[in-house]
């Protein structure tokens, strides 16, 4: 066979509806039928099929319709209570790829979500109908030892980060588990074991380079287009596409003291009551995740998982007090590589989990808040896992002014949230209801949420951002002005609408 005839022969096998950006073989392919689709206003459209076939051949990377091989396992998220079918599912390849996907959608005016790592608790990285944008193809990761600096494509996984900045004796602030986004966990802010120490994500950012709502490539900075980088330390997805991240490192032991303190339920109250005290005084180096669990077999129990990112003898001396409130039922807290303790949650958060979550920031802690939190898990009586959760604040997350960036809750002691994981679907109403129920009775301690815990939470979005707000709305009004990028903890630009 010559083999000329042969490349065209195997071209012309390739089904017309996955365009890989390398295949210009179009007039080989079928036409292709329009695309039904829906708009950002929820309206039904139909795309072109000459213009979605045209728009795939101008892409290096991958273009999925809903024929398409692969498009089904490409399509799903982390939180599996979500089953959505996008029209269409674009994996840039690199930032001119994101240009002419937001291009599209722009100029369709085509319901847009993008994705990251796909950890979204709410599913908007996914959406019904419309292009999901999927950016897990552009995961690269690369350290500048000498700099202490990394840069991070916006598809990476904490994971990554993690792996290769320790080779160089090096981390920051990434989040606890280990198959998280970078990009999500970042421009929402950014908590981490970490962030106590070196302070949240979005504090540790150098540069960010964003596809903005017009299509357009720019890079966001302290020394350029700064207000803009003022937004996306703590803004979330409202104003563009972040394809790229430069990490300010730190000299950090590879071995860190960490693992879990784990009490009876029966001791609960106790403990609570003198780690709140404990917490408001701890060191920098020390951070401590408190959870409250209800195991489908009704095993309850307090878990507190520590990680001290000093040297282990001093951390010894800074936990010490909590092995002395009541004798835990499990300690393993030891020395343990970092990359082990940032992978100690992933099991329990694997993909394909349903999961619902409602959030907010302590203000304060109180005996009127023990009383609930005890009293939540005491009544939990489903058979899934249900949580309640206190990830700690404080250290060098507060000593940054609440103005100096998007993230405005500084001054919180501790995030809560109450969170339920289940698999069965038959159940979904009835875990939303309880999950629902539960967080009416914790949520008066509250003053605004974590964007990156977002659920269905639009009304407190002011809260949120607290005096921050307008300088939001004005920022996203000059990015985003027909709210293209809504699928987010979204703050609306001037006379749009969510």
């Amino acid at each position: 066979m010559k083999r000329r005839h042969f490349i065209h022969s195997a071209l012309a096998a390739v089904p017309a509806v996955t365009f890989p950006g390398f295949l210009r073989a179009a007039e080989n392919a079928a036409p292709l039928s329009d695309v039904e689709a829906v708009s950002l206003q929820g309206k039904e459209i139909l795309l072109k099929g000459a213009d979605v076939k045209d728009f795939g051949n101008r892409l290096r990377g991958e273009l999925m319709l809903r024929d398409s091989a692969g498009y089904d396992s490409a399509r799903r998220i982390w939180n599996g209570a979500f089953d959505r079918h996008p029209a269409m599912i674009v994996r840039p390849s690199g930032p001119a790829d994101v240009m002419e996907a937001v291009k599209f959608a722009a100029s369709n005016q085509l319901l847009l979500s993008v994705r990251g790592g796909g950890h979204s608790l709410s599913g908007q990285s996914v959406c019904e109908k419309g292009m999901m944008l999927d950016l897990s193809l552009m995961n690269s990761a690369r350290v500048d030892p000498v700099r202490r600096v990394a840069t991070i494509e916006g598809g990476a996984l904490l994971g990554a980060l993690d792996r290769e900045a320790l080779a160089h004796g090096l981390a920051t602030t990434a989040g606890t588990v280990s198959h998280t986004g970078v990009g999500g966990l970042t421009l929402g802010g950014g908590f981490g074991r970490l962030a106590r120490h070196f302070g949240l994500a979005c504090d540790n950012v150098r540069s960010i380079d964003l596809v903005t709502a017009d299509g357009k490539f720019l890079t966001a900075s302290a020394q350029e287009n700064k207000e803009l980088f003022w937004g996306l330390r703590g803004g979330g997805g409202n104003f563009g596409v972040a394809t790229s991240f430069d990490f300010q490192l730190h000299p950090v032991d590879p071995m860190m003291l960490g693992g879990d303190l784990n009490y009876s339920f029966e001791d609960a109250a106790k403990v609570l009551e003198f780690y709140f005290g404990f917490a408001a005084e701890a060191p920098d180096e020390l951070n401590i995740d408190v959870s409250l669990v209800r195991l489908p077999n009704d095993k309850r129990f307090l878990s507190l998982d520590v990680c001290y990112c000093g040297p282990a003898a001093a951390g010894e001396k800074a936990i010490a007090p909590l092995r002395q409130i009541r004798k835990p039922i499990e300690d393993s807290v030891r020395p343990t590589p970092y990359v082990a303790l940032q992978k100690s949650g992933d099991v329990a958060t694997a993909h394909g989990h349903k999961f619902y979550i409602k959030a907010g920031f302590l203000q304060k802690t109180t005996s009127a808040l023990i009383d609930d939190i005890i009293a939540t898990i005491d009544g939990a009586r489903l058979p899934v896992v249900n949580a309640v959760a206190l990830p700690q604040g404080g250290g060098a997350i507060a000593r940054v002014k609440p103005n100096a960036t998007a993230f405005a809750q500084r001054m919180a002691p501790h995030n809560m949230f109450v969170m339920s994981r289940w698999d069965d679907a038959a159940i979904s109403d009835e875990v939303g209801n309880w999950t629902r129920g539960a967080w009416k009775k914790l949520e008066p301690h509250t003053h605004g949420f974590y964007v990156n815990e977002f659920n269905d939470d639009s009304s407190r979005m002011r809260e949120t951002y607290g005096p921050n707000y307008d300088r939001m709305v004005a920022l996203k009004s000059k990015f985003d002005p027909n709210n293209l990028f809504r699928l987010n903890p979204n703050v609306p630009p001037k006379g749009v609408l969510a």
